[in-house]
C-alpha cells in the first residue's frame, strides 16, 4: 500500500484542520521545508491541498506547488479549487503528477468527463469527500444528498480509476479511519481507493491495507508526532 503524507495550505503555510473547519486551523510551518523532510525520509508521494483554493473556487497556491515539485522529486497529487481548464493547466504546468477533482465532479460532471478524456484516468483522481456517507463540496462547506458509494460507482462506469475518499467526521480527529465505509466501497467497486482521514497510528495503516485500500493519506498524525516519517518509510 502506498503511503502518502499530506500538506494542506492556507496563507502559504502548512496547516491542519479538524473536520474541515477553517476556524480550527493549526499552523505547522513552511510547505517546502515539510516536503523536503518527507523526501529525505525516503517517501515518494505527497498529497497537497490548496485550502485557500477550495474556499475561493479557483487555484490560489500554485506557486507553492511549483516550489515543491521543483525543489523535490516527490510525486504530487494536487487538489483544491480546480474548477476550470485554466486551473487544471496551471496545476499540471506547476508539476502536479495528478490532480484531485471533487466539487467539480459533483456540480459540473461534463467538465470532469472532459478532463478524463483529455488527460486520462491516471492523471485525474476523483475526490469523494463525505459526511454521514453523503458527498460534501466546496472545501466541505456544502453538503449534498448524494450517497458516496453510488457516486463512486457512477464515476467508475465513466472511466475513473483512482478515488480519494475522506470521511470528514474522522478528518483530523486521530480516532482511526473509516474502514467500514472503505470496505463497503470496495465490495461494489474495483477502483484504486486512497483512504484519507483519521489515521492515528501505524496499526491503522495495516488495517487499511487489509481492507484493500491502494493507498493511505496521513496528515495530522505526522504533525502531532503520533507517527514519524521514519516509521512510515520502514513500512
Amino acid at each position: 500500500m502506498r503511503l502518502i503524507p499530506a500538506i494542506d495550505i492556507i496563507d502559504g503555510k502548512c496547516v491542519r484542520l479538524t473536520k474541515g473547519d477553517y476556524s480550527t486551523k493549526k499552523i505547522y510551518g513552511d510547505p517546502l521545508e515539510t516536503a523536503k523532510k518527507i523526501e529525505d525520509s525516503g517517501l515518494k508521494y505527497l498529497h497537497l491541498v490548496d485550502l485557500d483554493g477550495a474556499k475561493s473556487s479557483h487555484i490560489v497556491n500554485h506557486k507553492i506547488l511549483k516550489s515543491i515539485t521543483a525543489g523535490t522529486s516527490l510525486k504530487v497529487d494536487f487538489g483544491g479549487g480546480l474548477k476550470t481548464d485554466s486551473d487544471l493547466q496551471i496545476a499540471f504546468d506547476c508539476g502536479a503528477a495528478q490532480i484531485t477533482a471533487g466539487s467539480i465532479a459533483v456540480k459540473n460532471p461534463e467538465i470532469m468527463l472532459e478532463w478524463l478524456e483529455k488527460y486520462g484516468a491516471e492523471k485525474i483522481i476523483l475526490g469523494a469527500d463525505a459526511i454521514n456517507r453523503r458527498i460534501s463540496t466546496q472545501g466541505w462547506m456544502q453538503n449534498s444528498s448524494i450517497d458516496v458509494v453510488d457516486f463512486i460507482q457512477q464515476y467508475e462506469k465513466k472511466g475513473v480509476r483512482h478515488v480519494i475518499c475522506t470521511d470528514i467526521a474522522r478528518d483530523g480527529m486521530l480516532q482511526g479511519p473509516s474502514t467500514e465505509l472503505y470496505s463497503d466501497i470496495l465490495k461494489t467497486s474495483s477502483v484504486s481507493l486512497i483512504a484519507s482521514g483519521g489515521v492515528s497510528r501505524i496499526d491503522d495503516l495495516r488495517i487499511l491495507e487489509a481492507t484493500g485500500c491502494e493507498a493511505a493519506i496521513i496528515g495530522k498524525a505526522i504533525y502531532e508526532g503520533r507517527i514519524s516519517l521514519s516509521e512510515l518509510s520502514e513500512l
